[in-house]
């Protein structure tokens, strides 16, 4: 796939935006949550099976937002053949703050400086994990604008999910993840199909500028989340069903959908919120008169979804109820969220690039997706996208496939840390968070190859990266 000469060849407004390419990538050590069980002396599947995670990836001093965000563009770059010039808006959505006034796209221009391209619009986006969202919508903004250059853009959501000793520790991760955007893309945003949804709350905030912890009310981000899942859908259905009557879908519901991508803190969320979106169907559907797809709930006939929220009776009867639905359209793609665990921003195109794994072309080309984003305090969005129809070999949809072939393997290479070595690390990276001047220690040996990494921090402050060699 070559990028270098992708300039627009006629005007008019541009057809069929969306992701060209994907990339994504993770620290190359874990831990294994089973064992994390054992060490923290919880309950067996405590992790596993309450939370839905089996390993979850962490980083060393060695690495930090700047150097997620440095790797991951290069990668994506290096993987699709992208010219420099060819990129004219970069923006970074993250939560993870290493300076109040230089943002982390500042950082990435070091990447474009060397080829003389000075001009690239876009900086850092913030609010916790929708920021990556925000910059993907501002870029698609941007395409479809008069201010386009016909240049393409670049989106990338990271973050180091970390938390302090205690129940929300398992929930962390980190990775990063970079999109190109522009015209004629395999992966096409449904143009006027988006609902937005945002309030004034504290569920989850960073207020203490000296740590890398949060603050976190688990129970309130719970309800923060599902009500704002509630809206959302709502928002989207009803413009669905002024928007779309060639699909001949009078009252829409998760049927129209093939796949539903979530955001994922933990996997067991994500369940749960599927089973969320069918109970949404089901009162949407009593209100409309239309009860026969619903056999057996008809007890819940008048439920308000405001009452449901901690309902034990109404969860469980709703996840066995969408069991068969969860397996086809949502579980394929918690598969990296399973493996590396909540990456904040990048953790919704985690699992973009999961159902990528997953599966083939010719299945995903022509099906819908439906997205949920949400970020705490809050933001939350549910938009869909369109994938290309065509899947024949060298397509772009075949390409953009085939290009996250690689990742499987590199989660396979990682490097298994006890619970012991994992808190030790967390330890030190508490202690020596923000200090100057200051060389990391942990070794750089145990990186990817092409990874970049902080060499140091000077007396100022000043972060010096350097790369990890690509294998030959």
């Amino acid at each position: 796939m070559d990028h270098k000469n992708n300039m627009a060849s006629k005007p008019g407004w541009p057809e069929n935006v969306g992701i060209q390419a994907i990339e994504l990538i993770f620290p190359s050590q874990y831990v294994d949550q089973r064992e994390l069980e054992v060490f923290d002396g919880v309950s067996e599947g405590k992790y596993t099976i309450g939370l839905g995670q089996s390993k979850m990836g962490f980083c060393s001093d060695r690495e930090d937002i700047n150097s997620l965000c440095l790797t991951v563009v290069t990668r994506l770059m290096e993987r699709n053949n992208i010219g420099p010039a060819s990129i004219g808006r970069l923006e970074v959505g993250t939560e993870t703050i290493i300076d109040k006034s230089k943002s982390v796209k500042s950082v990435l221009m070091k990447i474009f400086e060397e080829h003389g391209n000075y001009s690239i619009e876009g900086i850092d986006t913030t609010n916790a994990c929708y920021g990556g969202t925000a910059a993907l919508f501002n870029a698609i903004s941007w395409i479809e604008s008069s201010a386009w250059d016909g240049r393409l853009a670049i989106v990338v959501a990271a973050d180091i999910a970390l938390y302090a000793k205690g129940n929300a520790r398992p929930t962390g991760g980190a990775g990063a993840v970079a999109m190109l955007i522009g015209p004629d893309a395999p992966l096409i945003f449904d143009r006027g199909l988006r609902s937005t949804y945002m309030r004034h709350v504290y569920d989850f905030y960073k207020p203490n500028l000296e740590s890398e912890y949060p603050v976190v009310d688990g129970k309130l981000s719970i309800q923060c989340y599902l009500s704002a899942l509630d809206s959302c859908y709502q928002m989207y259905c009803s413009k669905a069903e002024k928007l779309q009557p060639d699909k001949n879908q009078s009252h829409w519901s998760v049927n129209c959908f093939d796949s539903i991508l979530f955001h994922s803190p933990y996997c067991k969320l994500v369940q749960k919120s599927l089973a969320r979106l069918v109970l949404n169907d089901f009162v949407r559907a009593q209100k409309a008169g239309l009860k026969d797809s619903y056999a057996g709930l008809e007890k819940f006939s008048n439920v308000k979804l405001e009452d449901t929220y901690f309902d034990k009776e109404i969860e469980k009867e709703f996840l066995v109820f969408s069991k068969d639905c969860f397996k086809a359209k949502t579980e394929p793609h918690l598969f990296l969220a399973n493996q590396i665990g909540n990456m904040y921003t990048p953790s919704l195109y985690g699992g973009l690039v999961s159902l990528l794994m997953t599966k083939p072309a010719n299945q995903l080309a022509g099906t819908r997706i439906g997205l949920f984003s949400y970020g705490s305090g809050l933001a939350s969005s549910f938009y869909s996208i369109r994938v290309s129809t065509i899947s024949s070999p060298g397509s772009k949809l075949d390409l953009l496939v085939k290009s996250v072939s690689h990742i499987q393997e590199q989660l396979e290479s990682r490097k298994k840390v006890s619970p012991e070595d994992f808190s030790k690390i967390l330890e030190h990276r508490e202690q020596t968070h923000h200090l100057a001047p200051y060389t990391p220690t942990a070794p750089i040996d145990d990186l990817f190859p092409g990874t970049w990494f902080l060499k140091n921090v000077d007396e100022l402050h000043r972060r010096n990266y350097e790369r990890v060699p690509l294998s030959s």
